[in-house]
Formats: structure tokens, sequence, C-alpha cells
């Protein structure tokens, strides 16, 4: 290494497999399936997860689903701020006690909100400017969505996800896994997959892959149409999306006829399935929705 070059950072803060498991046994915490608690045990990765979410000193991150802190502490190591938000009342309980542990200097860089990041409408500290998080596989869907509809100031955003749900996220129109989540998060930014973890790096290791996707805001379609206006086109499309658009809108639009008047009107073929489709397509139908009777 030259002179130049950056001394790597210390890792004596950062969490390992024997940390974790000392913290787990000291504060009583058994991990659950049913909050998806899978820890990261390897400071290598969490490193690897804030380059890849584009973090830095000037960031405001939030964090959902913490855990003992590992994520936490590597983002305290770049980001200006970091709050976490925790549903599960132990863990939050100690989470503050490990940061000033482990790194007191930048404890006062640091939040804690107990709650459902599904009802988190405010967060204290500065306007994030990023998430980062080890999101649960079974609600890491609805709380990606959830986070980027209610901060607009969050403009870069990686999370690791089920690999599945990671390739759900990022599929384009026209591949098989190309559904829901892909446009709904197309809606709020550019999207794409940022890397694989293996199942190694967690305590207790779970029986899936994971993966790491990357989401960049960007402004939603223009449209005269409102988001849950296009949103409701989306779900409809994709509630029977082995359906012809025609056929699978006709809820929708009030008759399979209304569901083709509006399709003819946006251009589009009502021969296709919803999967063809991008988000724009999407809100160009919804502006086009018949008047009901």
């Amino acid at each position: 290494m030259s002179s130049t070059d950056p001394a790597p950072a210390p890792d004596h803060h950062l969490l390992g497999a024997a940390d974790i498991r000392e913290l787990a046994a000291a504060f009583g915490v058994k991990p659950t399936k049913q909050r998806g608690q899978n820890f990261v045990i390897d400071g290598n990765t969490v490193r690897r997860i804030v380059r890849a979410g584009g973090v830095t000193a000037e960031d405001a991150v939030v964090e959902v689903g913490p855990g003992l802190g590992s994520l936490t502490l590597a983002l305290l190591e770049v980001a200006a701020h970091v709050t976490a938000v925790e549903i599960d009342p132990l863990l939050a309980q100690h989470l503050p006690t490990t940061v000033a542990a482990r790194m007191p200097e930048r404890a006062d860089r640091f939040d804690l909100v107990l709650s459902d990041a599904m009802e988190v409408t405010e967060l204290p500290g500065p306007p994030p400017t990023a998430l980062v998080a080890n999101l649960p596989y079974n609600v890491a869907v609805p709380v990606l969505l959830h986070m980027l509809a209610t901060f607009p100031t969050i403009e870069r955003t990686l999370v690791m996800v089920q690999s599945e749900v990671a390739d759900r996220l990022a599929a384009k129109p026209g591949n098989k896994v190309y559904g829901v989540p892909s446009v709904k998060a197309n809606w709020y930014a550019d999207v794409k997959r940022a890397g694989a973890i293996g199942r190694s790096v967690f305590w207790p290791a779970p029986n899936v892959d994971s993966g790491l996707v990357s989401l960049v805001r960007r402004d939603p379609p223009k449209t005269t149409a409102t988001r849950a206006e296009v949103f409701a086109v989306v779900d409809a499309a994709f509630a029977q999306r082995r359906k012809t658009l025609r056929a699978a809108l006709a809820g929708w639009a009030g008759s399979p006829a209304g569901a083709e008047q509006a399709l003819a009107a946006a251009g589009i073929d009502h021969k296709l399935r919803g999967e063809m489709l991008t988000v724009e397509q999407f809100a160009a139908i919804a502006e086009h929705k018949p008047e009901a009777p």
C-alpha cells in the first residue's frame, strides 16, 4: 500500500459472529422466523452494502430493521446521521447501548424509532436522503414502497431482500417475474440488481439466498392520473396475469368493452398482458378510465 492510499477502516467496532451471539445471549434475543430475523455477522458484507448504497458523509440514512446493529455501525462509519426503525422492543431497547459502546464518538449521530415501519410517517433528525436496509423477506416490498412514498427526500435506496424478491423488483417488461412490485418500484426509481449475498453471512443462516437491489429516485411518469389511480390499474392487470388486458381490466373499467376502449385510447393492444407494459403505459391507461354509468 502506498503512502497515499487511505488506511483501511478498523474493524474493532463492527459486529462479528461471536459478537452477535454474545449480544443475543446477553439480551435474551432469540431470532424469530415470524419477523424474518437473520442477523448479518460479517463486517465485509455490511461495508459492501454501504458502498453499494452509495452512502456518503453528507447522507442522512434511514435503516429499517437494524436488529443487533451490524449494518447500523457500518452506516455510522460513513453517514452524517442514521435513524433506525425497529419493531422489536427488545432489540430497540439495546441498540442505542451497542452504538454508544462501540462508536461513542458517533453516538450523537444516531436516532432510534420503535415502530412498525409501515406506520412511520415522520422521522427525527434531518430528512433522510438514503434508505439502506436488510429487509425481512415477508414484508420487504410493502415496507420499501411505503418508505419511498412517505419520504420523497430519499434519493438512493439499497435493500437486501430474498433473491426472488430482488429479481421481481428489478425485472423489466417481458420478464416472467415482472409484476406489481416491478411496476410500482419503477414509479419511484430506476431499479437494478446490485449483487448477491450468500447464506453464510447470517445468523441464523436462512434457507434462501439474498440479493441486493439499488433504487435511484427519479421523477414519476408525467401523467394526469394520480399514483393511486395508476396503481389500481397495475393491481387489476396482475390480479389475473395470464389474461389479456381486455379481460383483466374488465372489472376496473366496468366491462370488457370499457377496458378495450381505455386501452385503445392509450394506444395499447388489448390482447397484450400486463407483464408487457411499462409504468408509463399503465399511467396512460389510468388516464382513460371510462366514467361510471
